[in-house]
């Protein structure tokens, strides 16, 4: 049986996230908290388990600077440790304005 179908409630907040052809990780974790709610425990223990396509560094990057956001305040948004913000900065940001 579907998730959704014995939570009606949620379906009707998911269904925007459920209908694009395509769906970023992004999206994934958003809908994973529509649907799960948000629990200390295992929010601590799935992000261990968290991985990160190219195009999703760099939309939380964007946030970063649309928000002016320091690495500590976006690592605290997404959960991230501030290690991880300043690795991908190093990567695809300085290593952008050597090309």
């Amino acid at each position: 049986m579907d998730i959704l179908e014995k939570l009606p409630q949620k379906k009707k907040n998911c269904m925007p996230i459920l209908n694009k052809s395509i769906m970023s990780t992004m999206d994934i974790i958003k809908l994973n908290k529509l649907i799960f709610g948000i629990n200390r425990e295992s929010e601590k223990e799935n992000q261990k388990h968290r991985s990160y396509v190219e195009t999703d560094i760099l939309h939380i990057l964007d946030y970063q600077t649309k928000h002016k956001l320091t690495n500590t305040s976006l690592a605290q948004v997404f959960k991230l440790s501030r290690n991880t913000v300043a690795k991908w900065k190093r990567i695809y940001i300085h290593q952008a304005k050597k090309s």
